[in-house]
């Protein structure tokens, strides 16, 4: 019996061992953040947790314990972020020079977006040909002839960030009207939306435009809704540098409204801004035409960057007919004495619906920053008012000779607004951000001109002296801002919030030591306090130096054919952001 009892026993134990499973090995993630503090893209309030990371996506966010990872960043004291989006990127040829887009990587932009008003194609045989004519100090062949093969050479190259881009309105008119001030036939107009609809299923966020700007100025508004209602029927947004940003500032805001709403897109408005003294008071009502749309259900949003001072060119400071047909037939026509004496004298006294940079900053106020030339280089960092004097000429006839002798129309910056308006600009809700600079560097090619200063400084500047010391908004609403607001309005995938299954795009800083650097004077300065960036999961800033990865990628819009259910849909009415299963963006 107790034979009997004690082979029961040992019966049971082995069964009791055999059911017993069997310890299995926690999983060996890729990397793990450690104990940041979490600021998620969303605007919710910021918590103490992991970030948990394997290949390119995130696993896990949040929970803290015993994880086991080949990479660990101790992220103690820091804030943890989604990696920020530049809604107005000009890095479009300084990628071709050097892919690591420093200016930008040190301060935490993991996607850079491309296109304002010009695109990178569609391109002729022709227009290549007459843009490398036309290149900078930065050099290259373009190979290319359409949006999608210029983003997958960028890929093929090897970019630090991610790229992504809108079709330019201006380069779909140049492609098929050229740069003319003529309006399209019905049939021209139906072969603009085909270029329009190929760059969006190669990937295009959506249709942009430049509307002071030469030829996207010649477009009229049923123009451009003809087009935005193909960029809209294919996912995309309608995303603009408005006709006025200055004394038709308000009328500007009610064209982009005219043209979302006729087209069924929603719509952005690039740098937002008030431009001259006499316009600063048309902040509030802007802003209160702005919030008014939205209240009565349509999706519309700004971007802007945070300085009292715009960069573009002397064709900001001249009238457009003068500029008809492109750079070489404006340079030729300035050479032609009565025109010449009629563009300076409207440059002096600006006639009705001319807007002139110059007449707002004053030749004091219009800082010289890029020449194509040797000859002119030693003018870069000099007003036109100290080269006018130089010269003992007015600045306007200044200004004529010097895009003569370069042959370009200048690197320029023009102090147009006040900080009164950008500080409240800082402040709204619907408002991100972007540089509207190329990924800069302090060295090589880079050293040719002078940049704004926005180059390096943008998202430092804000999140430094604008949150941190000015407490204009909080931390977390400024994080969104740069990640899960822009992410939603493009209705990007998998991207602008730290979530699980998103990609890994990722910041880790200092939000007591975040601060930019760059200067008018010595704008050629790193921002600072950026310590860990990650591109899709791949470490690309560390302890904050490039490490040179290729961590980039193409980021593609909802029509890319890539995708499954991509391409455009058959009518510009069907479209909505719950039809295509984008997120709903709110302001």
């Amino acid at each position: 019996m107790k034979l009997r009892h004690a082979a029961s026993c040992l019966g049971a134990l082995a069964i009791g061992v055999i059911a017993e499973p069997a310890l299995s090995e926690a999983p060996v993630h890729d990397i793990l953040i450690r104990g940041g503090t979490i600021y998620d893209g969303t605007g919710h309030a910021p918590y103490v947790g992991d970030v948990v990371i394997d290949g390119d996506r995130i696993v896990s966010v949040g929970a803290q314990g015993p994880i086991e990872a080949r990479q660990i960043i101790d992220a103690r004291g820091k804030a943890v972020t989604p990696g920020f989006i530049n809604m107005l990127s000009q890095a479009q040829e300084s990628l071709l020079a050097d892919g690591r887009a420093q200016s930008d990587l040190r301060q935490g932009v993991t996607l850079e977006i491309m296109g304002e008003g010009d695109s990178m194609a569609p391109l002729t045989d022709a227009m290549a040909r007459r843009n490398e004519g036309r290149e900078g100090d930065i050099k290259y062949p373009i190979s290319w002839r359409t949006l999608g093969q210029y983003l997958e050479l960028l890929e093929k190259r090897g970019v630090s960030p991610n790229v992504a881009s809108f079709v330019g309105a201006a380069s779909v008119r140049d492609y098929v009207l050229g740069e003319d001030n003529v309006q399209p036939t019905p049939a021209q107009l139906q072969a603009m939306q085909a270029q329009v609809r190929q760059g969006m299923e190669e990937g295009a966020l959506g249709l942009s435009s430049a509307l002071i700007y030469t030829p996207g100025a010649f477009a009229q508004t049923p123009e451009l809704i003809g087009l935005a209602s193909e960029a809209g029927r294919c996912g995309g947004i309608y995303i603009t540098h408005m006709r006025s940003e200055g004394d038709r500032f308000l009328e500007g805001i009610d064209e982009t409204i005219a043209i979302a709403k006729a087209s069924n897109a929603p719509a952005e408005i690039y740098h937002l801004k008030a431009a001259g003294r006499q316009n600063w008071s048309k902040l509030d009502p802007a802003i209160a035409k702005i919030e008014a749309a939205q209240a009565s259900g349509m999706h519309l949003t700004a971007n802007m960057y945070p300085y009292t001072a715009a960069s573009t060119g002397f064709d900001a400071s001249m009238p457009t007919w003068v500029q008809e047909g492109g750079l070489e037939a404006w340079i030729a026509r300035m050479k032609i004495p009565a025109v010449r004496a009629r563009l300076v004298h409207e440059m002096q006294n600006p006639p009705p619906g001319f807007e002139s940079a110059l007449a707002s900053a004053g030749a004091e106020g219009t800082l010289l920053l890029g020449f194509k030339t040797e000859a002119l280089k030693p003018l870069t960092g000099k007003t036109l008012a100290e080269v006018a004097r130089l010269r003992k000429e007015s600045p306007e006839d200044t200004a004529v000779d010097l895009v003569i002798e370069d042959g370009s129309r200048i690197l320029v910056s023009y102090v147009l607004m006040s900080e009164a308006n950008v500080r409240k600009e800082v402040a709204l809700p619907w408002v991100s951000f972007g540089s509207d600079e190329e990924g800069a560097a302090p060295e090589g090619v880079f050293l040719e001109s002078a940049p704004h200063p926005r180059a390096y400084g943008t998202f430092a500047k804000v999140l430094g002296q604008y949150v941190r010391d000015d407490k204009l908004t909080t931390l977390q609403d400024a994080v969104r801002r740069m990640s899960g607001l822009p992410a939603s309005n493009l209705s990007l995938k998998d991207r602008g919030l730290l979530k699980s299954g998103f990609y890994a795009d990722v910041v880790v800083f200092d939000p007591q030591s975040i601060q930019d650097h760059a200067t008018y004077a010595q704008p050629n300065q790193f921002a600072t306090g950026v310590e860990q960036v990650l591109v899709n999961g791949v470490v690309a800033l560390k302890n904050g130096v490039p490490t040179g990865a290729h961590s980039g990628r193409v980021v593609r819009g909802q029509a890319w054919t890539g995708w499954p259910g991509g391409g455009c849909r058959a009518s510009a009415h069907d479209w909505s952001w719950a039809a295509i299963g984008g997120p709903t963006p709110a302001p």
